[in-house]
């Protein structure tokens, strides 16, 4: 379990805003409260975390790239693990997501020589099969929620397909993956914790039981070369096979999960066919893709760990410390993107921060970014006339944001 914040040490006092993460409207819209702290500077502290925040892009890429921080926990930060969350805590030891070089750079390493170009490009003509095969089985008349019927589906049957994995229930996949993430919401308490650990076991088992399958009878999936790898003696351990396969499942479903849930909101609430058509266009597409990932991307928050002195802004923080990075904030700030409130696929792209950077940047965005472009180009060749039959509403998941609830109508 992280430990509790230790509270940073700063040049000068920091400003500080209070804003609930689990407030409604907040959950909603957190786009101006971001402006909001923003207004104040480039640290500010958000009460209820009881961090300093940066929200511009030029300081949260500068943060994300600086291996003065990292995610994982100092050594005299570190505390006993409470016997309720062994099973959570064993998965966590072994995730590169949890971990800094020398350990994280050769666990990702071995993820990244089974993830190569070739390898995804393959991919293309798969997703849109399970796409069509989704969008083929929506109810002929009356409302669609296309959280349920598209964009939970979609991702979890690519990334098993990927991974090589046996069928599981996609509704077993969302509690655990829901309730792994949940420990680390805002307001996490016992109850969060045991369900958290109680999905950590269930998930761990799970690829055990896979990886005991495909030794005895191999495929060509990507948990196969990591067996291999781990099989040869490459440096990876069976706990770390475990929790990696682990990671890269749960990662490549969650993310995607609320990037297209976003995407597909952001596109039905902003345009109608003809603009739908232009920002879907062969030509086009790609820079949709990126638009929609900078307006609205699926995680807002990540905490990093002061391993050594750094100074952000002119604001010195110092090692113990956490700062927190509102990956949200930065596609918005309005000292990198003109009018970032608007949504437009046209605008000049720019790098954005949706997929993190540095060390940590996501070793699936070119899978998600395939994964985007067909899903959407998919639905709305399919659907032409789709239109929104209620406004989105986003899940209370913060720091994750994604719709819970996508009703939609197929229209003419």
């Amino acid at each position: 379990m992280p430990p509790a914040a230790k509270p940073p040490v700063a040049s000068s006092p920091l400003p500080r805003i209070g804003q609930s993460p689990a407030d409604p409207r907040f959950v909603q819209n957190p786009y101006p409260f971001y402006d909001r702290m923003r207004a104040l500077g480039p640290l500010v502290i958000w009460q209820e975390y009881g961090l300093p925040c940066a929200t511009g892009y030029t300081a949260l890429n500068a943060l994300l790239k600086d291996r003065r921080l990292g995610r994982e926990v100092p050594l005299d930060q570190r505390c006993p693990v409470p016997g309720h969350m062994a099973a959570f805590a064993a998965l966590q030891a072994n995730s590169m997501l949890e971990l800094e070089p020398p350990r994280q750079r050769r666990l990702r390493a071995l993820v990244q020589a089974a993830m190569t170009p070739p390898m995804i490009a393959t991919q293309e003509p798969v997703i849109e099969t399970l796409a069509g095969a989704l969008v083929d089985a929506f109810p002929a008349t009356g409302d669609i929620d296309l959280v349920a019927a598209y964009t939970q589906a979609l991702p979890a049957r690519v990334i098993l397909h990927v991974m090589g994995l046996p069928e599981v229930p996609l509704s077993d996949l969302q509690r655990w993956s829901a309730d792994m993430v949940g420990v680390y919401q805002a307001g996490s308490n016992r109850a969060a914790e045991d369900a958290a650990n109680a999905a950590a076991s269930e998930f761990a088992a799970y690829i055990s039981d896979a990886i005991a399958a495909r030794r005895r009878h191999p495929g060509h999936g990507l948990l196969d070369t990591l067996i291999a790898a781990s099989d040869a003696g490459e440096g990876l351990a069976p706990a770390e096979l475990v929790a990696n396969a682990v990671l890269v499942l749960n990662a490549a479903r969650e993310a995607t999960v609320h990037a297209l849930g976003n995407a597909v909101a952001a596109i039905l609430t902003h345009g109608g066919p003809e603009e739908r058509r232009a920002w879907l266009a062969p030509g086009q597409i790609g820079e949709t893709v990126e638009e929609c990932l900078r307006f609205d991307p699926p995680l807002h928050l990540f905490r990093r760990h002061v391993y050594e002195p750094v100074e952000v802004m002119g604001h010195r923080l110092a090692p113990g410390s956490e700062v927190i990075c509102l990956l949200g904030a930065a596609g918005r700030d309005p000292a990198r993107v003109e009018d970032p409130h608007r949504f437009d696929p046209f605008r000049p792209a720019k790098p954005h921060l949706a997929f993190s950077a540095g060390v940590h940047f996501c070793l699936g965005a070119a899978l998600a970014r395939l994964e985007l472009n067909v899903a959407l180009r998919t639905l709305f060749a399919r659907c032409p006339g789709l239109h929104l039959a209620a406004p989105p509403v986003f899940a209370d998941s913060y720091h994750f944001r994604g719709p819970v609830a996508l009703r939609v109508r197929p229209g003419a």
